[in-house]
């Protein structure tokens, strides 16, 4: 029998390689999960943006009567078909989220540290379309909204690190750079999730709450965009001094480039984030800053996991196809 793992179509082995996965497939999963995560963090802001909050009124079903799109009196066609389409984006994400556990539990040999992570993703898209519902059914609280988007953040993390441990061994972890050094890295990761919570509550507290009927935070949204933007600066300063101290000390080429890129991404940030300021915060740029987030936070991910290693994972032969048959 000709297994999907051996078809000549490189396209096809890729899609089925979980199942017969070696440390470079599980890799290549562990990195679609982070793509899949955050391109659904950015439609979701899409649909907030396009005002589609509330395009399928109700939850599980999108409307009271039906779980797909059907003419509503009080909804959009289009409303509801952006924020339908973002539901079932849902199930690509948890598709591949699963095929991260079958690479990992069939991996040879398994590695316990890769499972659990795996493992995470199922079970965090699970409750992260079980909180959907609840954003849904608050109408659109901001406190709900801002949640689903630092979910989806923690989520990303637990992608990153997937993808990481799958590119090293199970040794303990090893220090690259100098102590201090990695401990300023620690830092700038954790300034930039408070950047990112804090970004969330200015767009608590703006417009493009992502329907007429969803209320927003009663704070000052002058006061909040001026602590968002010292935030910034205290991330672009912490990024420059790693920067620095990375290209003082000699450090390793990789942690180099990963700071560097990180600075680069940040600072394009910054520009979408002015524009988006004076140009009253239109649509695009908003959802284009969602975007320019979500990779601030991987880049962000990228640089302290790039200051510490543990090796190179154990390789195991390739099963031959009458093996792979055999254990099928």
């Amino acid at each position: 029998m000709k297994l999907s793992t051996d078809h000549p179509r490189a396209l096809v082995r890729r899609l089925f390689s979980f199942w017969a996965p070696t440390a470079a497939s599980m890799r290549g999963w562990a990195l679609a999960a982070v793509v899949v995560n955050a391109g659904i963090t950015v439609t979701g802001a899409a649909v907030r943006v396009t005002g589609s909050g509330l395009g399928c009124p109700t939850w599980p079903k999108c409307t009271p009567d039906s779980f797909v799109p059907i003419a509503h009196p009080e909804v959009s066609p289009i409303n509801m078909a952006v924020e339908f389409g973002n539901r079932l984006l849902t199930f690509l994400v948890l598709a591949v989220g699963f095929a991260c556990v079958v690479a990992a539990l069939r991996l040879a040999p398994r590695r316990r540290s890769l499972l659990l992570l795996a493992w995470l993703q199922p079970v965090g898209i699970v409750a992260q379309a079980l909180w959907g519902g609840l954003v849904v059914r608050t109408l659109l609280n901001p406190f709900t909204v801002s949640m689903h988007f630092l979910l989806s953040i923690g989520l990303i993390a637990a992608c990153w690190m997937l993808y990481r441990r799958a590119s090293e061994g199970d040794g303990p972890a090893r220090e690259l750079v100098h102590r201090d050094v990695r401990r300023l890295g620690h830092v700038l990761v954790a300034a930039v999730f408070v950047l990112l919570v804090a970004g969330v509550v200015v767009t608590g507290t703006g417009p493009h709450s992502g329907d007429a009927l969803a209320s927003r935070f009663d704070l000052d949204i002058e006061s909040m965009a001026r602590l968002h933007a010292d935030l910034v600066y205290l991330v672009v300063g912490l990024t420059f001094a790693l920067l620095f101290a990375l290209r003082v000390t000699d450090a390793p080429r990789p942690a180099r480039r990963a700071a560097l890129a990180l600075l680069v991404i940040e600072l394009a940030q910054g520009v979408i984030g002015y524009t988006q300021y004076f140009l009253a915060v239109p649509a695009f740029l908003v959802g284009l800053h969602v975007l320019g987030s979500t990779l601030v936070w991987i880049a962000a991910l990228r640089t302290v996991t790039a200051l510490r290693g543990r090796g190179t994972p154990k390789v195991a032969p390739r099963p031959s196809p009458a093996e792979v048959a055999a254990i099928t």
